[in-house]
């Protein structure tokens, strides 16, 4: 009877109408098109990567040294780029450099890092160290001074809240004695950043440390549970010349091979063809790799290209990681 009133009042009032119909006609059945598409829709904004993205402050490393850009700036710009991690880059840091990393000097590093890192709410990952001496050299004394220039980056680490400090490993030229000075380096570092709760990564990074075998093998060997691999997609060739590498291990293999020790990764990329994908290597290949191993951490990408800018190349290998990983098994 209400309905019949409602219909009949409708001539006269057909705003009525509008409003009881809307009322009961929103929750009618959706047609099967409409279920189909938002079924879609759903999935896909579902299907997020199973990783976590992070910036290698390497990829900006020409704005630093080319165009005097202040590192201290890298948290805003990280940030901008829609990353949400920090994996900072000690080379870069002219202040501490000309310091001779004194106390002082690494203290204001470790102050402005945090200080931007948190007003950009961002997550301070791992610090890369290069320049404080090769961690596999033959001479034991020597190696252990290389091993103790590395304790004021622990300590830094620790500070900013970082997970790990990445590290290489050159040295001696002959495999064996190359993993039995390797593995006696790491020990040492290893040791004494338990102290501080804080991992020693290596990067497969030229020489014998890109032969994914024998790297693996030093890993084997140093068995402590902080002491690990940063496996990078492209850092693969073991012997250099003018023309470019004479010997390069196998990508694929190489990573497959790191994977079990891995604490970080980082997503090596130069250029790109016109479907946005690297030229050099296969990322979806890749990520099913890092996925397979069951890593889930962070990600770093790691710009070194020359076709594009700074930050379109970063934008560009962002981009890809995400669209790789959503087509994985």
């Amino acid at each position: 009877m209400r309905v019949k009133n409602l219909v009949n009042q409708s001539v006269k009032y057909p705003l009525i109408l509008l409003v009881f119909c809307f009322a009961s006609c929103k929750d009618a059945p959706k047609k099967a098109e409409e279920v189909k598409d938002e079924v879609a829709t759903n999935a896909e904004a579902d299907k997020k990567p199973f990783f976590k993205l992070s910036l290698a402050q390497w990829s900006l490393h020409k704005e630093v040294f080319d165009n005097g850009a202040d590192p201290y700036s890298f948290a805003e710009k990280a940030k901008g780029l829609g990353f949400s991690g920090l994996e900072y880059v000690s080379a870069l840091y002219k202040d501490v450099k000309e310091a001779n990393y004194s106390d002082e000097a690494m203290a204001n590093f470790v102050t402005k890092s945090n200080e931007e890192a948190k007003k950009h709410g961002m997550t301070n990952v791992l610090i890369m160290i290069d320049g404080q001496g090769d961690l596999a050299l033959a001479d034991a004394e020597e190696r252990k001074k290389a091993v103790e220039s590395h304790f004021k980056w622990v300590k830094a680490a620790a500070e900013m809240g970082c997970h790990a400090i990445r590290v290489n490993l050159a040295g001696a030229s002959e495999e064996q004695e190359w993993i039995a000075n390797s593995v006696d380096g790491l020990k040492q570092l290893g040791t004494f950043a338990k102290e501080h709760n804080i991992n020693v990564i290596v990067e497969n990074h030229g020489g014998l440390s890109s032969n994914g075998k024998l790297l693996s093998n030093v890993m084997s060997k140093v068995n402590m549970d902080n002491v690990g691999t940063l496996p990078d997609f492209g850092n693969f060739c073991i012997k250099k010349s003018e023309t470019g590498c004479d010997e390069m291990y196998d990508i694929y293999k190489g990573v497959t091979e790191l994977m079990p020790y891995a604490k970080a990764v980082s997503a090596k990329s130069y250029n790109f063809d016109a479907d946005g994908n690297e030229t050099k290597i296969d990322y979806a290949k890749m990520l099913q790799i890092v996925k397979d191993a069951g890593y889930t951490g962070f990600i770093g990408v790691e710009y070194e290209g020359d076709e594009k800018s700074e930050q379109d190349g970063i934008i560009a290998t962002r981009d890809l990681l995400v669209n790789a990983a959503k087509n994985l098994k």
